[in-house]
């Protein structure tokens, strides 16, 4: 993990895009307290899901705050959308460090449409997950489709975007399972844009790190709920 945040030194705005349920939101929030550790600056998580998500950053907020990190979202009425304020202050704000979990696919996306000349600037990085066990990201054909809509909406470029692995296949996922999910990835996308970092729960982590040939940051797992187990 730490050579990870050593390429991301001269970074101080952190974007996280994927397709529902790519994993974006569970490595937002570990993102964000592992930034709040290593940091003297104030750090601002923004949870721009506007959709009504399953699955929201904002209800680790407590566990966010507690580690020094600052929550911002907005209260929703029905299926109204909402959009959080305060995003381009803290984009600009030299003192600030934020970490924006973007809502999944180019719906959720248009919420950085506004925001996009700060996102394409030197001092952004932004994550685009790929999960080869969704259905959205198991070919070429769907991952070019679905990020080519996110772009097109957010107007986020091409070159700014920092490619994640994210081979999870539920809450009992094996080391095999990160392996093999990791092989596919790369052998999707890799000729294209280089596979960055990769992700693994915290207990396979280590081994993970081991097995790969990429940076493994490593889940706690929060945004979990018990219905999800996979039974084999």
């Amino acid at each position: 993990m730490e050579r990870i945040f050593a390429q991301l030194e001269h970074k101080k705005n952190f974007v996280f895009l994927g397709e529902a349920g790519s994993g974006k939101s569970e490595l937002a929030v570990n993102f964000a307290r592992q930034l709040a550790r290593r940091t003297q600056r104030e750090v601002h998580f923004f949870d721009l899901d506007m959709t009504k998500p399953l699955f929201r950053s904002r209800d680790a907020a407590g566990e966010l705050e507690q580690a020094g990190v600052t929550v911002h979202f907005q209260e929703q009425f029905m299926d109204a959308p909402t959009l959080v304020g305060g995003v381009s202050p803290t984009l600009r704000d030299p003192g600030a460090l934020a970490v924006m979990d973007v809502g999944g696919d180019y719906i959720g996306a248009r919420s950085i449409g506004g925001f996009a000349s700060l996102l394409n600037r030197e001092d952004a990085a932004v994550f685009y997950l790929i999960n080869p066990y969704r259905p959205w990201s198991d070919t070429i054909e769907h991952i070019d489709e679905t990020l080519g809509k996110i772009l097109g909406v957010s107007h986020v470029q091409l070159s700014q975007l920092t490619l994640v692995s994210n081979p999870n296949n539920g809450l009992d996922t094996t080391l095999a399972e990160v392996v093999d999910g990791h092989r596919r990835t790369v052998e999707l996308v890799g000729a294209y844009i280089p596979v960055s970092f990769a992700c693994a729960r915290e207990e396979l982590a280590d081994q993970a790190a081991e097995a790969l040939d990429v940076p493994v940051f490593p889940l706690h797992l929060t945004l979990t709920y018990p219905w999800l187990v996979r039974e084999g």
